[in-house]
């Protein structure tokens, strides 16, 4: 007997298997997969469901080889196969994790993948159809990476009508992939050198629940959210953004414009998206001539904050409001009608948060209605 077909039988046995069960193909792709974890200790591969950690979150086994990784060698596209440089457990068919390997290159993906991680190494490039064989894939993980816009194929994600999640944070992007697929619906593009997102840079997302664009060097947004009609969460922190975006998404619920240097904002700019939840612009530089009255009386808004910027007075909120951050500013003064415009036993603000330390107002500037119109708080910082 052959030996190879000995050694199929032998670990066949000791796994509890009947090499009945399988064609040829497939005990070879079983023993290359056998044979390739014998070299590492262990693995602990899990797919990503909603709700667990997210997609990235995995721990693998660091690269014992710190020599440059070879040329990739051509493979057959066939069902089963596994790139030699990545892992595909039996159990997680649909999987390929490629991730902290050192590579330099994007593998061959085959066409039976859904989840295909290639984090945490140094690939530099991506070639122009280099997923056209994987036209299955939902999610597809490149963060912690070198990519640069430059060096990327012009239609590269072109055929991945089903894909849902695209994660490019952590690379040298200086501009938005396009075109984009219709199917998104979370792109994370954050720690990047992005500068302008053109209007039309997101045209025909539909399907984009969730944005991340924080850290990067954006200094022009225009009109791009507002044709996002299933956008829940917008990520714009850490960017050189002056002016707010130009119109919101009706959809929208958590909008973060932190650390920007954003100085004011157009009347009745939240009015249009009534489900939106939490607002945080602390760290820009707002005034109260920059802001009208109604700016921040939405009634949907639970969480404010505006906390570490130019105001001198206490912008009026709305009474459904619950968390209000303001210190770090200018203020010099407690105006109680910035929370209630009435002051008696059935109005007063659902407000349970309020921080205003960091200001120039007295402890003993308080007025003696507060303790009514401000019933509900449990933290005041003065």
């Amino acid at each position: 007997m052959p030996r190879a077909t000995a050694l199929i039988l032998i670990l066949a046995g000791l796994c509890g298997s009947s090499l009945g069960q399988y064609n040829e193909e497939e005990d070879l792709a079983w023993l290359q997969y056998y044979l390739r974890q014998s070299r590492v200790s262990s693995y602990n591969y899990v797919p990503y469901y909603e709700e667990e950690s997210p997609a990235y979150a995995y721990s693998y086994p660091s690269a014992t080889d710190t020599e440059p990784e070879p040329e990739p060698q051509p493979q057959q596209a066939t069902p089963w196969r596994c790139p030699q440089e990545c892992d595909c457990p039996p159990n997680f068919s649909s999987a390929m994790y490629c991730d902290t390997r050192n590579l330099r290159y994007l593998p061959f993906v085959p066409s039976r993948m859904k989840y295909v991680y290639f984090q945490n190494n140094l690939i530099t490039s991506i070639q122009e159809g280099a997923f056209d064989n994987a036209t299955e894939l939902e999610w597809l993980a490149l963060h912690n990476n070198q990519i640069g816009s430059e060096k990327m194929g012009k239609r590269v994600f072109g055929k991945l009508q089903r894909l849902e999640r695209l994660y490019m944070n952590n690379n040298n992007l200086t501009r938005l992939p396009s075109p984009l697929p219709r199917s998104l619906r979370e792109l994370h593009l954050s720690y990047n050198q992005i500068s302008k997102v053109p209007a039309n840079a997101l045209e025909g997302l539909e399907n984009l629940t969730a944005l991340y664009l924080s850290h990067n060097f954006i200094f022009e947004m225009g009109a791009s959210l507002k044709g996002l009609p299933s956008l829940i969460l917008a990520d714009l922190s850490y960017n050189n953004l002056r002016k707010v975006p130009d119109g919101l998404p009706a959809s929208l619920e958590q909008l973060y414009l932190e650390y920007n240097y954003i100085n004011a904002i157009p009347d009745d700019y939240f009015q249009v998206s009534p489900r939106l939840l939490y607002v945080r612009m602390s760290h820009n530089s707002l005034t109260n001539q920059g802001l009208s009255s109604n700016t921040f009386n939405s009634s949907s808004i639970l969480e404010l904050d505006l906390s570490y910027n130019r105001l001198q007075k206490i912008p009026r909120v709305n009474t459904n409001l619950e968390n209000l951050y303001l210190q770090g500013n200018q203020i010099n003064e407690f105006s109680i009608s910035s929370f209630c415009s009435v002051v008696d036993v059935m109005n007063y603000s659902r407000l349970q948060v309020l921080r205003l330390d960091g200001n120039e107002i007295k402890r003993n500037a308080v007025p003696p209605d507060a303790p009514l119109c401000l019933r509900r708080a449990t933290v005041i910082e003065i």
